[in-house]
């Protein structure tokens, strides 16, 4: 089955619909962001440095200057990351994020796929991974996965790290798992070679409202970040997601993203209990501010059309590896909208019975 690995949710937040379907949690940044990113505008005219931005992503998580990379967004990471190294045999795990596989096919490479079952709840385990891929060298994997919001122990991805393998985690939604409590740069790191063979990709965008201001980073192997950098664009990251960087990595702001997680946390658990109501169980445990739901006992197909038609957009599932029609993502929203959500499949799912 051809998937478009080029389909992301903005594609299905139709204007006029309730948007479940692209996982930002804010429409824009907060007032106090939105006035350090209007400050930046007095100095648009000179070429931007992220010197600041290295250093204070590099307090935050406690490792070396020369172990960080700022980045527009994750996507440019994702390009880095394939345009930059030479894997002889590329991996990537799924259900996730499409983009990592798009950008190793950009760049010429032909990665393998590591599907991921709802049968065991998409949980990801090494044995039976290097089982089936013991000798690649490239591995590229979501924590927690999007779309299925499944939080990976660190341990099992720990396992995958050996010498001549490449392990590149994509913790975009980390911040919004209350503690961190899986990441591999949340834990103590005393010395580099903690950071062997590892990149770790990390998005101001979910948490912080800045998808159109692009502000992402990589931590990991200082001579894999090096590789990283020789490869970039030249002021690739421009002045005010410089400034973005350095506001949100002080404690204040790691503490608000932290308390934000915890309301999400709560957020969730709501819509967890609404579509229960609606015969539609929790299927597998998500740590992220979205939920997977298959929507087959429902009815047949993608219920999409439907619940547009009762004005709700969601993200459609058969665009990710692995996924099929049935499958909808949608986001964490205050419990008001995960009832109306509820409500919308009730009405959908009558619709059948009654048909």
């Amino acid at each position: 089955m051809t998937v478009d690995l080029q389909h992301h949710g903005d594609r299905d937040a139709t204007p006029g619909l309730v948007d479940l379907a692209v996982n930002v949690r804010l429409n824009s940044p907060p007032p106090w962001l939105a006035e350090v990113i209007r400050g930046t505008v007095t100095d648009l005219g000179r070429y931007p440095e992220p010197t600041a931005a290295t250093r204070a992503i590099a307090e935050r998580h406690g490792v070396p200057v020369e172990a960080v990379l700022p980045t527009a967004g994750g996507a440019e990471a994702f390009t880095l990351v394939a345009r930059a190294l030479a894997p002889r045999a590329a991996v990537v795990v799924h259900p996730q994020f499409t983009e990592p596989e798009a950008a190793l096919r950009a760049a010429g490479h032909r990665p393998e796929r590591h599907l991921l079952s709802p049968d065991t709840g998409f949980r990801f385990e090494a044995e039976p991974f290097e089982s089936a891929h013991g000798r690649t060298d490239l591995v590229m994997v979501g924590n927690p996965t999007n779309p299925t919001g499944v939080l990976h122990p660190a341990d099992q991805l720990q396992s995958l790290r050996r010498p001549g393998r490449t392990l590149v985690v994509d913790e975009a939604f980390m911040d919004a798992v209350p503690g961190e409590p899986e990441s591999l740069i949340g834990q103590s790191l005393p010395d580099l070679s903690d950071l062997k063979g590892l990149l770790v990709l990390r998005s101001l965008t979910k948490t912080w409202g800045l998808a159109g201001l692009r502000a992402g980073y990589v931590v990991g192997d200082p001579d894999l970040v090096a590789t990283l950098r020789s490869a970039q664009p030249p002021w690739s990251v421009s002045a005010p997601a410089v400034a973005a960087m350095v506001a949100t990595a002080t404690p204040a702001a790691v503490a608000e993203a932290a308390a934000a997680a915890l309301e999400f946390d709560s957020w969730r658990s709501d819509l967890e209990r609404s579509l229960a109501e609606v015969d539609l169980p929790k299927q597998h445990a998500s740590r992220a501010p979205f939920l997977l739901i298959d929507t087959s006992p429902i009815g047949p197909g993608s219920l999409r059309g439907a619940l547009a038609d009762r004005g709700l957009a969601v993200r459609r599932g058969e665009t990710f590896p692995g996924l099929g029609p049935t499958w909808v993502r949608v986001a964490v929203r205050h419990p008001a909208v995960s009832r109306r959500l509820a409500e919308a499949l009730a009405d959908v799912k009558e619709g059948y019975r009654a048909a």
